[in-house]
């Protein structure tokens, strides 16, 4: 009878399915999501790696965005290969202890980004509305400090789950119909009552991501009220041009994340390849386009990126805005 309970109750591995109804589609699917991949890495390492090197870059604003780019790299990299080899391999198996991991980073890194984006808006909200006090407030103590209270506020927020997903019976059902391990996905194969996982969950969500959205919006309310007092046009227009790119970021990240955690819980009318997909995307495409919209928007980046790839200043082909010569 031990036994019995021991092999129903103790999953070994769960069987992810990838996108459920579009299975015939999986390898046309990968496609885009393995290009959208490849861009993310690399335009965030490009990114990193511009900041790192360059002291001249050693400054609160880019000190953030290098942040971003590590959490970019984390959320991404944890889920889009194994996404992968369940569409090219149909290496759908994970193991009990893998599945828990992923879960963890997925949402770790998801969080630290959230923190991140925060400050962000802060470091905005410092420039434009108390420009004189920009240097005295944001000193690399601070940001180091922002940096590990990110961290930290991560790793709090999702090492109870760890615990909340161990203690549960799973009575032999491994069946999981997603391209990767999240928290109430694999709560869900329970046959136990998850009242406390669907309630952390929840609470957790508005705590951090929510909080992080209602700070970031009062921030750029106070922001514009700045902004409009300018009695300059061109004061103006620059002002909310440096804040665009953040913008732009904000609602590429949050928009699908949010729709996706909604239409999880309560969008049953919602087709689940429709979820999935949503899913897949939050994962990978803020990842593809930060780097993109910040290297566009971002003169000094702009001209590093330009002298990174034409190191004499003369480029192949024409590339207008990407350097002074390139």
């Amino acid at each position: 009878m031990h036994e019995l309970n021991e092999s129903s109750f103790d999953p070994i591995t769960f069987v992810l399915t990838g996108i459920p109804g579009m299975e015939e589609s999986h390898i046309w699917i990968s496609v885009p999501f393995c290009l959208m991949y490849l861009t993310a890495v690399s335009g965030n390492a490009v990114l990193l790696f511009i900041i790192l090197t360059d002291r001249s870059l050693h400054e609160p604003m880019y000190l953030f965005l290098a942040m971003l780019a590590v959490s970019d790299l984390m959320l991404s990299t944890t889920t889009v290969p194994k996404m992968l080899a369940i569409f090219w391999f149909s290496a759908r198996e994970i193991s009990f202890d893998a599945c828990i991991t992923q879960m963890f980073f997925t949402h770790f890194s998801f969080i630290v980004e959230s923190s991140v984006l925060l400050a962000m808006a802060f470091d905005r909200y410092v420039a434009v509305c108390d420009p004189l006090r920009y240097s005295s407030i944001l000193t690399p103590a601070v940001i180091g400090k922002i940096s590990v209270t990110a961290v930290l506020r991560g790793f709090c927020i999702m090492f109870p789950p760890i615990f909340l997903l161990k203690r549960l019976p799973y009575c032999g059902h491994k069946v999981m119909p997603h391209t990767y391990c999240e928290h109430m996905g694999i709560a869900r194969l329970a046959c136990a009552d998850i009242r406390a996982n669907v309630w952390y969950g929840l609470t957790t969500a508005v705590l951090s991501s929510g909080l992080d959205v209602v700070l970031i919006a009062i921030s750029y309310a106070l922001i514009l009220r700045t902004v409009f007092r300018l009695p300059s046009p061109e004061a103006r227009l620059k002002t909310l041009s440096t804040c665009g790119s953040h913008l732009c970021v904000i609602l590429m990240f949050y928009v699908p994340a949010f729709f996706s955690f909604l239409t999880h819980r309560f969008g049953h009318q919602i087709p689940s390849h429709v979820h999935i997909l949503l899913a897949n995307l939050y994962v990978v495409v803020p990842p593809m386009l930060n780097p993109i919209v910040y290297g566009v928007r971002t003169r000094q980046i702009r001209e590093r990126v330009g002298r990174l790839f034409c190191p004499t200043g003369r480029c192949p082909c024409p590339c207008p805005g990407w350097g002074s010569r390139c």
